[in-house]
């Protein structure tokens, strides 16, 4: 165990005013307050908090950051309490401590939707203040490190939170090293076996090829030198998971990886990147598609840096990523550099990202993204339940445990999937529905004319092979689908007294997010879709709940008394629309949807400003708005277009033509319409209508108030 004063002496290092007294009395609090507990190692506990203090050091962050690490574990598993440490060491190092033990109790569920949960949650906790979640990561780290003295299924199921949760989230915090460091311990707990595999494979490419790291650091460092430039560089090997993932990623056998070595170039301003940029693309030959310049468009976690590879010597990919030293502290610290210390100050980065912007942006983001997406876009991977299997060309292929044959020639290629006849695995001929292990060989025999068997779903287990095997028989079956699917909407239309055309159903299509109305009748045709739903989209029930009468006089909520109201003629807002009130003198409030250029001119004027909001309940069908129509020039056309309007219940109060044509009609029409309900009604009734060109809501700014 780290002594105390040997961890005063890590913060002295970057911070030679630390409070020495304080740390040394959270150092004794904590060793009382753990006494008598020990880890499964044997060790005393309070080594495991002295541990992730130790490792914030490294990342010189303040004495309060320091302290919560030291104390982060007091009032979970001791007597201490929030109060005791407030009185004892402050309020901003209780708060932190308590943010720590609260983001300790969120458990992973298997759901995806509750993973999302879990992960808003995270975040939410985060934005309170960065440095609970730094903890944390410290705190998930040397467990990690530390994990062999666990049961075996706790060594899984904390590998996998990590690989799920925290190796992202140090990621998204651009902590890379901290993110390559938990996904490789984490990675040799769950697939031993693959890693093992790919570190023979490394070992065997090395001694082939002999120091390679060595002999390209010293081809920079000449090329820099005869061009004047001052510079650190520095290579490596990737970690063993990275090398993995580039092989997923690719495609590529280890053999055929070439990138699995990374050089960074360090130095002193940002020309000198640019022309660090320039000696190496005259050195060697750049790789198309792989040049990236986050220092002029940076990272939203203020990560900045040039990316580029290159065939280097004996025709070797590398990647090079060129930085200044305060963009390399950044890229190595992360969001975490707003608080690093130097010298006994906090250190002025002008690259360090300010943690509450950061965070306020990325919850943003977050908030718009459904499920799926959130989930993809944090890369939760799940390496527990997968096995990882070899082509015969050495290829590895990633796949979720009892996957057969067929999901590995899927994951090759949908057409090779398609034309699977049967399979060898490690050379012996197996069944296809042969549950695949760790570590075999499989190689796919293919035949031209095969095509997949409905039996084939029940066989497979990967989401990509039995949608691809959907797609092919419903492919087969589609023209017969099609074809009754239109005698289904012929039928249905006809029930109601319309005809099912071709502008119908593209825009019941439409509607639906469908490609086109081929599309939806091969959906028609499978049952997939009922025909009344797509007459019930494009003719909805005009029977609405009685809901309670608004007032047509007094239709909002937030006038005074006094104040009268009038719908902009400009826009013609309608109950449903955000709004917001202009008071105009003499004339009272007028309503703008919120959306109205109209109000660009009053941005100024912030105390003619009134919030509004549409009272709820039925309103009359009093409310104006004009349709910019566009009709076939042909006899009872206009007729059908007025009955149309008048079956949704709608009245026409003006009409007004503005253009004509041999063929066509452009006119205006002005509707009287309850809500944006009924204005949407009526325009998907239009939409529908065969002679119909065009509709849109008109909007005029010359007729502002």
């Amino acid at each position: 165990m780290i002594d105390v004063e040997d961890l005063i002496a890590l913060v002295r290092n970057y911070n030679p005013r630390c409070n020495a007294d304080l740390i040394r009395k959270a150092y004794a609090y904590g060793l009382k307050m753990h006494e008598g507990q020990f880890r499964k190692s044997g060790e005393p506990y309070f080594s495991h908090p002295v541990a992730v203090a130790a490792i914030l050091t490294e990342q010189r962050l303040d004495d309060a950051t320091i302290i919560t690490a030291l104390l982060h574990d007091t009032i979970e598993d001791t007597r201490s309490t929030y109060g005791e440490i407030t009185e004892l060491f402050g309020t901003d190092v209780a708060e932190l401590v308590d943010g720590v033990t609260k983001l300790t109790n969120l458990q992973l569920s298997n759901a995806g939707s509750q993973q999302a949960e879990n992960f808003r949650k995270l975040f939410m906790a985060m934005s309170k203040d960065l440095r609970v979640i730094l903890v944390k990561l410290g705190d998930r780290l040397h467990n990690m490190r530390t994990i062999r003295s666990m049961k075996v299924e706790k060594q899984a199921q904390k590998a996998r939170e990590t690989m799920e949760i925290f190796a992202p989230l140090a990621g998204r915090m651009g902590m890379q090293w901290m993110r390559e460091e938990l996904e490789d311990l984490s990675f040799k707990v769950l697939n031993a076996e693959a890693r093992n595999s790919i570190l023979r494979r490394y070992l065997v490419l090395q001694k082939e090829s002999g120091d390679v790291v060595h002999k390209i650091t010293g081809d920079i460092r000449h090329e820099l030198e005869k061009a004047g430039i001052e510079a650190d560089v520095y290579g490596r090997a990737k970690k063993p998971y990275s090398i993995w993932r580039k092989m997923q990623e690719k495609d590529l056998a280890f053999s055929r990886l070439s990138d699995i070595y990374g050089f960074r170039v360090i130095c002193g301003s940002v020309a000198d990147c640019y022309r660090i940029l320039g000696v190496i693309h005259q050195r060697w030959r750049a790789v198309p598609g792989r040049f990236k310049d986050y220092i002029s468009q940076p990272k939203s976690n203020g990560y900045r840096s040039i990316h580029t590879t290159v065939s280097g010597r004996d025709g070797k990919r590398v990647e090079v990523q060129i930085r200044t030293r305060e963009m390399h502290e950044v890229a190595e610290a992360g969001v975490a550099a707003h608080w690093s210390y130097r010298e006994g100050v906090r250190a002025q980065n002008p690259f360090a990202v300010d943690p509450a912007k950061w965070i306020a942006s990325l919850t943003e983001r977050l908030d718009e993204e459904d499920h799926d997406e959130f989930l993809e876009n944090v890369k939760l991977e799940m390496y527990s339940d997968q096995v990882f299997c070899f082509s015969p060309k050495g290829d590895v292929i990633q796949l979720p445990r009892g996957a057969t044959p067929l999901d590995f020639a899927y994951a090759i290629h949908t057409r090779i999937g398609n034309s699977t006849v049967s399979a060898k695995v490690d050379g012996i001929r197996v069944p296809l529905w042969t549950r695949l292990k760790n570590g075999q060989s499989v190689e796919i025999i293919t035949a031209e004319g095969q095509r997949p068997q409905p039996s084939w779903i029940d066989i497979v287990a990967t989401g990509r092979a039995k949608a691809a095997i959907r797609r092919s028989l419903r492919a087969e079956d589609r023209g017969r689908f099609v074809r009754l699917g239109h005698e289904l909407a012929r039928a249905a239309f006809d029930h109601v007294g319309k005809k099912a055309t071709d502008k119908a159903l593209r825009t019941a299509a439409k509607m639906m997010g469908l490609a086109g109305e081929e599309d939806l009748l091969a959906r028609l045709g499978s049952a997939e879709i009922a025909a009344r739903k797509v007459v019930e989209l494009l003719y909805p029930e005009l029977s609405m709940a009685q809901a309670e009468e608004v007032d047509e006089k007094r239709p909002v909520l937030g006038l005074a008394a006094d104040q009268a109201l009038k719908r902009a003629p400009c826009c013609q807002p309608l109950p449903g629309e955000r709004i917001v009130g202009i008071t105009y003198r003499g004339k009272g409030v007028v309503a703008h949807a919120i959306d109205c250029p109209a109000l660009e001119e009053f941005e100024s004027q912030t105390g003619r400003w009134v919030d509004l909001h549409w009272k709820t309940g039925r309103h009359a069908a009093v409310h104006t708005v004009s349709f910019d129509l566009t009709i076939s020039n042909d006899a009872g056309v206009l007729g059908r277009i007025c009955t149309l309007i008048g079956e949704q219940k709608a009245n026409i109060s003006d009409l007004r033509f503005t253009d004509r044509k041999p063929d066509f009609y452009r006119l205006i029409v002005d509707v009287d319409l309850r809500d944006v309900e009924h204005l949407h009604k009526v325009m998907t009734a239009l939409e529908a209508e065969t002679d119909v060109a065009q509709v849109s809501r008109h909007r005029d700014l010359s007729r502002k108030p």
